[in-house]
């Protein structure tokens, strides 16, 4: 039995003007097998080092309900030792290799996660651990100094 990942929606949003925008976020489909998703985000007051992260997993049953994992956690630990947080590197391994997120604070840099695709998020969905088949939304909230920054929600299918 084989299941297929595919992106169908992506919604960024800035909490906070001041402090960051979004340059772009959005999917693309170049063909039938190759879909992706891209986003930047312009940082205005850098160097950030104190970074939390919000990430949710939710499936939709009559509205999006939580599956799985809702964690919240602090990112700038996370990456001194992402052994230490199993959950926070399983839903990260769905775009991290595809950004310049993975490095330790403080982050003086725009924040760039480039050409994600739909192949990579499949993988980890159907080999890594098993979803079961339906539609489902990765919420995330990024907080930088305690104060929510950035939202980013992904809505895709696995068939």
């Amino acid at each position: 039995i084989s299941a297929d990942f595919e992106f169908t929606n992506v919604k960024c949003l800035s909490l906070d003007d001041s402090f960051c925008s979004i340059e772009y976020c959005f999917l693309k489909s170049v063909s039938r097998n190759y879909k992706y998703g891209s986003l930047k985000v312009n940082l205005h007051k850098v160097p950030i080092d104190k970074m939390t992260i919000n990430l949710a997993i939710t499936k939709r049953l009559n509205g999006y309900k939580p599956f799985l994992y809702n964690i919240t956690f602090d990112a700038c630990k996370y990456f001194k030792n992402p052994q230490k947080y199993p959950v926070a590197r399983f839903i990260l391994s769905l775009f991290i290799a595809f950004s310049n997120l993975n490095h330790t604070c403080p982050y003086d840099h725009d924040i760039i996660v480039d050409k994600v695709p739909t192949s990579n998020v499949d993988h980890h969905l159907t080999n890594t651990l098993p979803f079961p088949r339906g539609d489902y939304g990765f919420f995330s909230i990024w907080y930088a100094f305690g104060i929510p920054r950035v939202t980013v929600n992904v809505f895709g299918t696995l068939t």
